[in-house]
């Protein structure tokens, strides 16, 4: 089948490239050219394990294709994907749809045929009741199904998501444009992926559901995190023993500074003003966003705390930036907040990550290092923030070694206490009363 990708960010650039490893013909979209050329050099602009070289692989063998203009990719197309970004409105939370309308818009007056128009994009629920509007308005005379298709990808982990899925919505009540969803993801028929068609606002709210939800399972944890300090006891084990009722699940039970990244953020407050507004609010949701917020802004005071407060002139060493490994995404990462904390406390903090190349611009005031242990020399505290591997296994003797104060904040709990008290550290994680 052949495939228009309108966007070339996280979302469609990914399920473009898998689209296309699956056998489909592929041109993904983008009105920056820049990027386009960028893509047709084979230069990815994200960081995605696994992505450089699926794409390498689809423009070699002539299914995956990039272009600034979509008219003749649209044209030809038997499903049109929209998947450009919906970033919080600012001042109110709500989804901005200004790129997908004006996709919407633009896609409207290159079909050719019956066409399916699938949203990709997280939208909240009715939009593709406008984008169908939208359409019949420009295109009175043509032909065509407006389907909701909503990702469930994990950054870090997004082409297993794409090609091995615990479900795909689709949400429509068109025969057609099922027919034409059924044949797009056909291949994971061998992985027995289930396809669940639904309507479309049905489909729309369960994306919002699955991100509020997984949302509010991380709060829980961090909550029980604290209440694990106050009492003596251990939320990793508190963890273990819900997780393991199959009713609970044990995935999303990790303790941490808080949530971040592209979706839950945007798509938690998106989802409370939605309620908001139908007169239906989520007070459930409402507190996961408060509380998250607030877990974020107090991570500084837990580090001044292991550091008995004698916080002004001392040097943090902070590991880890991005909002979670296995990405280059710094979109409402926790050491957003953590780090300008400590330089407003008095602290020179010295940083790395792996691939969070874009924090030199959003982290004005901090040292950034080459590595672990460039961050760890002369530093009277170091700070995990983000859970990379190469930060699971350092050599604690070389770090013991190089820093001015052996004190480790570890705010993922990637070490076990005991082991790294043994080797002289002072230790300080998270929910381990």
């Amino acid at each position: 089948m052949r495939v228009a990708m309108i966007g070339t960010g996280y979302v469609g650039l990914v399920s473009g490239a898998c689209f296309a490893d699956f056998g489909h013909v592929v041109t993904c979209i983008d009105k920056d050219a820049s990027k386009i050329e960028r893509l047709k050099k084979g230069e990815i602009p994200i960081f995605e394990p696994g992505l450089e070289g699926l794409v390498e692989r689809n423009v070699r063998e002539g299914r995956l294709f990039f272009a600034t203009e979509g008219a003749e990719a649209v044209k030809t197309a038997d499903a049109v994907f929209i998947a450009v970004g919906t970033p919080s409105r600012r001042g109110d939370g709500h989804a901005d749809l200004t790129y997908v309308y004006a996709a919407a818009e633009e896609i409207a007056g290159q079909i050719d045929g019956f066409t399916v128009v699938v949203t990709k994009s997280t939208v909240p629920v009715g939009t593709g009741d406008e984008i169908e509007a939208i359409l019949k308005r420009v295109r009175p005379d043509g032909d065509f199904a407006v389907v909701s298709n909503p990702e469930f990808l994990r950054e870090g982990a997004a082409i297993n998501d794409f090609k091995r899925p615990d479900r795909v919505v689709i949400g429509t009540d068109d025969e057609r444009a099922q027919r034409v969803m059924a044949e797009l993801y056909r291949p994971l028929n061998l992985n027995e992926s289930p396809l669940l068609f639904t309507g479309r606002r049905t489909s729309e709210l369960i994306k919002y559901a699955a991100n509020a939800f997984l949302a509010m399972k991380i709060t829980f944890i961090n909550e029980m995190a604290d209440l694990c300090e106050t009492l003596g006891a251990d939320v990793q084990q508190v963890a273990r023993g819900i997780g393991l009722d199959n009713r609970i699940g044990s995935k999303f039970l990790h303790a941490g500074p808080g949530y971040g990244g592209s979706c839950f953020p945007k798509d938690t407050l998106a989802l409370v003003r939605t309620a908001s507004d139908a007169g239906s609010p989520i007070r459930l949701v409402e507190t996961t966003v408060q509380v998250n917020a607030a877990r974020k802004k107090a991570m500084a005071g837990k580090v001044a705390d292991a550091m008995a407060g004698q916080v002004k002139g001392k040097r943090i060493g902070i590991l880890g930036l991005t909002f979670k490994p296995n990405t280059d995404d710094m979109r409402d990462a926790p050491s957003l907040d953590i780090v300008p904390a400590l330089i407003e406390m008095g602290a020179q903090v010295q940083a790395f990550d792996p691939e969070g190349h874009e924090a030199r611009q959003m982290l004005p005031g901090v040292d950034f290092k080459d590595g672990p242990y460039e961050v760890a020399d002369g530093a009277d505290a170091l700070v995990i923030i983000t859970e990379w591997d190469q930060f699971r296994a350092l050599d604690l003797d070389r770090v013991k070694r190089l820093m001015r104060t052996p004190l480790v904040v570890d705010l993922r709990n990637i070490y076990r206490p005991a082991e790294i008290e043994s080797r002289g550290f002072q230790y300080r994680g998270i929910g381990r009363g």
